[in-house]
C-alpha cells in the first residue's frame, strides 16, 4: 500500500528506474539499439515536459532554472551516454522526492498544529442540571452560549468560559507551553488546548471560525503557501549560475576538443540547492517559530523578520503587562466612588481597551453589578459613549471627555500612572486612576534587539506623554511618540528610518499600523483578533522574548538558506573544474551530484534547530501598591 502511494506521488522517479533497469539489462544483452532508442524517446519526452514547466515558469516571471538539466540530457544523449541521460532524469525526479521528504520533515510543527484542529463538540442536551447527556455536533455548528462537555484528554473545541469549578489544561499547541495551565470557574479556556485528567464543563463564547486555535490553523495554512522568497533566492542565483556552468562546460569542450566533456562537465551543475535547499531552510524557520509559539505568516516575514533595522513597540499590553489595576477613584461634586465606578465600569463593558479591562476587575473585586447599556459607541484609542439607566455615560481620555462635557477638570498624574475621565449627561463626572507595570522581559528584549543589530528602537502610543515617558525610561527606550491617534501611528511608522521596520502591538487600534509596518507582530495571549489578522506574525507566548526568537530564528533561517546554496553552488563548480579534466565520467557525475544534493537539504534542516536568544528574564518586581479595585 506505502509503495502505491509513493508510485501515485512520484511517478516520474519509479518509471525512470524502470526505464534504466530495462536499459541496463538489455544493454548487457547485447540490444544496443535497443536501448538507444529507448533511452532517446524516453528522455525526450523528459526533456520535452520539462521545457513546458520552464516556459510556464518565464510566462511567471520567474527564471527557468531547469535550463542546465535540459542542455545536460540533450548533450548526454548527442555524445552517445545514454545511461548518465537517465540518470540526469532520475536525478531530477529525485529531487521532487528528497524535497517531500525534507518539507514534510521541515513542516512537521506546522503540519501538528493542523491535525490537531478540534473537530468534534459534546453539546449538552440538558445544560442546567447535573446531567451529562449529550449530543455530538460538528465543532463548527456550535453557537455562542451552548454549553459542551470536554471529557478527560479531549481538545476543547471552540473559545469558552469554564464553569466547572477549576480545570487543568495543556495549552502547549498553542503557546509552546510545556507545563499544563490551571483555570478557575469563569476563566477564559482557549480552543485548541487539551482537558486535564477529568471532565469539565465550558460555555461556548466564539463560534469555531472565530476561535483562538481557527484563527491559528488559518495562518499556518498562509505560511504554507507562501513560497515568494524562495522564488526570489532562486532567480537572484539562477541567471549568474547558469551562466558560469556553461562557461565551464564550452572551455572544457574548446580546450579538450571532445563533445563528450561539455557533457561530464553539465551532468555536475545542478539547480537544486536553489530549487530545494533553499524551500527546505524556510519551512523549518517557520516550523521551529511554530514550536516556539509564534507563528509567522510565510517565508517572506521570515526574511523580513532577519533584515529589520527598527523597531516600534505599542505601551499597553505590549511594553506592560496589560492587566491594569484601579488605585484612585477621584469622583467629581455630586457623584460618589460606588457610583462612578458602576456607570465607568457599566459602559467599558462595551470597550476592548486593556484600561477598560482594569476599571470592569476593580467593579468585580468590589462586588458591583454592572447595568446594561441601550446603546454604546466606541471610538478607537478615545473612549466610548454609553446609554445607561438612562443617562449618557462617557468615558476615556480628557480631550476626548472635555468636549462632551466642558467642565472636566484634568489632574495630574505620576509616572506609571494612566487616567479614564468620566462624564455623565454631559457634566464632568470623575476620574479612575490605574497603573499597569512593564512587563519583567522588557528591558531585557529591547537591550537584546539594540545589541543585535536593531538601530533604531521607538515607542508609539495613545497614552499621555508622562505616562509614556516613565515606562520608556524602565525598558530603556528613548526615541519615544505619545498621545497619538492611528491615523498618526501609520504615518510615524511609515516615517521611520531605516527600514524594515517591525512594529509590535496588540490591540484592535493596533491593527492599522500592523498592516502598514514592513513587519507586523501581535502579541496575540491577550491580544486581539484584528490585530492577528493584520499582523505578519503573532506571538502566542504571554511574553516579550517572542519578539527576539522570531528575530533571531528568522536571521538563522535566512543564514541556512544562503549557506545551503552556496556549499551546492561552490560544490557543483569544484566538481565542474575537476571534471574538465576528464576523469569522472557522465555516469558517475550524476550520481555525484544526486549526493551534493542530498547534502545541501540535510543542511537546509539545520533551520529546525538554531541558538538561543540568550534571554535572561528577571522575576516580576514586588507589587507594593494595594488595588483599590479590591478594597473593600
Amino acid at each position: 500500500m506505502r509503495f502505491l502511494r509513493w508510485f501515485v506521488r512520484f511517478p516520474v522517479v519509479w518509471l525512470t528506474i524502470i526505464v534504466l533497469i530495462v536499459v541496463l539489462t538489455l544493454g548487457a544483452a547485447g540490444y544496443e539499439q535497443t536501448t538507444k532508442w529507448i533511452a532517446i524517446v524516453y528522455v525526450s519526452l523528459v526533456i520535452a515536459w520539462t521545457l513546458l514547466g520552464m516556459v510556464r515558469d518565464v510566462l511567471r516571471g520567474h527564471v527557468g532554472l531547469d535550463v542546465l538539466a535540459v542542455v545536460a540530457m540533450v548533450a548526454t544523449l548527442a555524445v552517445g551516454e545514454y545511461v548518465a541521460s537517465l540518470v540526469i532524469v532520475l536525478m531530477l525526479s529525485g529531487g521532487e522526492a528528497l524535497e517531500d521528504y525534507a518539507s514534510r520533515r521541515a513542516k512537521r510543527e506546522l503540519t501538528s498544529l493542523l491535525d490537531r484542529s478540534p473537530q468534534v463538540a459534546h453539546v449538552l442536551v440538558h445544560p442546567q442540571s447535573d446531567s451529562d447527556e449529550v449530543q455530538d455536533a460538528d465543532a463548527a455548528d456550535v453557537r455562542v452560549g451552548d454549553v459542551l462537555l470536554v471529557r478527560p484528554a479531549e481538545i476543547v473545541p471552540v473559545d469558552g468560559t469554564l464553569l466547572s469549578e477549576d480545570g487543568s489544561f495543556d495549552e502547549s499547541s498553542l503557546t509552546g507551553e510545556s507545563l499544563p495551565v490551571s483555570r478557575s470557574a469563569g476563566d477564559e479556556v482557549l480552543s485548541g488546548s487539551v482537558n486535564g485528567s477529568r471532565a469539565v464543563r465550558i460555555r461556548a463564547l466564539r463560534r469555531s471560525a472565530d476561535s483562538q486555535y481557527q484563527q491559528i490553523v488559518e495562518l499556518v495554512k498562509q505560511a504554507q503557501e507562501d513560497r515568494a522568497p524562495t522564488v526570489r533566492l532562486a532567480d537572484r542565483f539562477a541567471i549568474p549560475f547558469t551562466a558560469v556552468s556553461l562557461v565551464i562546460a564550452g572551455a572544457a569542450w574548446a580546450i579538450s576538443g571532445d563533445p563528450t566533456r561539455f557533457a561530464e562537465v553539465l551532468v555536475l551543475a545542478t539547480p537544486c540547492p536553489l530549487l530545494i535547499a533553499a524551500p527546505v531552510a524556510f519551512l523549518g524557520g517557520l516550523s521551529r517559530a511554530a514550536k516556539a509559539g509564534i507563528i509567522v505568516k510565510g517565508g517572506a516575514v521570515i526574511e523580513q523578520l532577519a533584515r529589520v533595522r527598527s523597531a516600534a513597540f505599542d505601551k499597553t499590553g505590549t511594553l506592560t503587562e496589560g492587566r491594569p489595576d484601579l488605585v484612585a477613584v477621584e469622583p467629581a461634586a455630586g457623584f460618589g466612588e460606588d457610583e462612578l465606578l458602576t456607570l465607568a465600569a457599566s459602559a467599558e463593558q462595551y470597550s476592548s481597551h486593556v484600561l477598560a479591562d482594569g476599571i470592569r476587575r476593580a467593579a468585580a473585586g468590589r462586588g458591583i453589578h454592572l447595568l446594561s447599556a441601550v446603546e454604546a459607541h466606541e471610538v478607537a484609542t478615545n473612549g466610548v459613549t454609553a446609554q445607561i439607566d438612562g443617562r449618557t455615560v462617557v468615558v476615556g481620555k480628557p480631550a476626548y471627555v472635555a468636549s462632551l462635557a466642558p467642565d472636566t477638570v484634568r489632574r495630574g498624574i505620576r509616572e506609571g500612572e494612566a487616567a479614564a475621565y468620566v462624564a455623565v449627561d454631559g457634566r464632568f463626572a470623575g476620574t479612575l486612576v490605574l497603573a499597569d507595570d512593564p512587563r519583567p522581559e522588557s528591558r531585557a528584549v529591547v537591550t537584546w534587539l539594540r545589541d543585535t543589530g536593531v538601530e533604531r528602537i521607538a515607542m508609539l502610543t495613545g497614552d499621555a506623554q508622562a505616562t509614556a515617558d516613565a515606562v520608556a525610561r524602565e525598558v530603556g527606550i528613548t526615541d519615544v511618540h505619545a498621545e497619538l491617534l492611528p491615523p498618526e501611528k501609520v504615518h510615524l511608522a511609515a516615517q521611520l528610518r531605516p527600514r524594515p521596520v517591525m512594529m509590535v502591538g496588540d490591540g484592535v487600534n493596533d491593527a492599522p499600523v500592523l498592516a502598514a509596518a514592513d513587519i507586523g507582530v501581535a502579541m496575540g495571549a491577550k491580544g486581539s483578533t484584528a490585530a492577528g489578522e493584520a499582523a505578519d506574525a503573532v506571538v502566542l507566548k504571554d511574553s516579550l522574548v517572542g519578539i527576539a526568537d522570531a528575530v533571531s530564528i528568522g536571521r538563522h533561517t535566512l543564514r541556512v538558506a544562503y549557506t545551503a546554496i552556496w556549499i551546492g553552488i561552490a560544490l557543483s563548480i569544484g566538481l565542474m573544474l575537476v571534471a574538465t579534466t576528464g576523469v569522472i565520467p557522465a555516469v558517475a557525475g550524476a550520481l555525484i551530484q544526486e549526493g551534493v544534493d542530498l547534502a545541501t537539504i540535510l543542511y537546509a534542516l539545520r533551520a529546525l534547530t538554531g541558538p538561543a536568544t540568550g534571554l535572561v528574564v528577571p522575576a516580576p518586581a514586588a507589587q507594593e501598591r494595594a488595588s483599590v479595585g479590591e478594597a473593600a
